[in-house]
């Protein structure tokens, strides 16, 4: 028997209890355009009624008036930034053709030349190294840590020597 069953099989509701067994209807609210005439700035510390022309005005609360204003900052910052980039962009591109033309002039010092072979000889050795520890499951951060000192170790050394070969072959500026 289901609880359906049960509950149909009682006794019957009166009248009066029947009246109570529902909630009462909500009041409904009247409409009126009269009500939009004084509407509240709910921002602002007190309460205070808006001008008549309220709808007329482009801005309606202090809040929109400083968001207006934020924005408006926020574009001239926008601009300056984005000048203070293209001024930083246009020096990074003459640095970079200054550099080039240093590397260039450079090309032939025996100092340079041997510096670019030790490190692609550096970093080739390094790399198939780390690539067998890997292959072998024996890549560890301790072998890592271990090889980073070495390298930090050599490029010590490796300014010390190039500044005294320096001296014997000066690089061209």
């Amino acid at each position: 028997m289901s609880y359906a069953d049960v509950a149909a099989s009682g006794p019957k509701q009166s009248a009066e209890e029947s009246h109570y067994s529902r909630a009462p209807a909500q009041p409904s609210v009247e409409r009126s355009d009269d009500s939009v005439s004084s509407l509240v700035d709910v921002d602002s510390p007190h309460v205070s009624s808006v001008p008549s022309d309220f709808e007329q005005q482009s801005v309606k609360t202090d809040t929109q008036a400083e968001r207006i204003e934020f924005e408006n900052k926020a574009k001239e910052a926008s601009k300056e930034a984005a000048h203070q980039a293209e001024v930083a962009k246009d020096k990074a591109k003459e640095k970079a053709k200054k550099d080039a033309h240093i590397a260039k002039k450079n090309a032939d010092n025996p100092v340079v030349l041997g510096n670019v072979v030790t490190v692609g000889i550096l970093g080739t050795v390094l790399g198939v190294g780390a690539y067998r520890k890997y292959a072998a499951n024996e890549l560890s951060w301790k072998v890592v840590g271990a090889w980073a000192g070495v390298v930090g170790l050599f490029a010590v050394g490796d300014y010390y020597v190039s500044n005294y070969f320096f001296q014997k072959y000066p690089p061209k500026k």
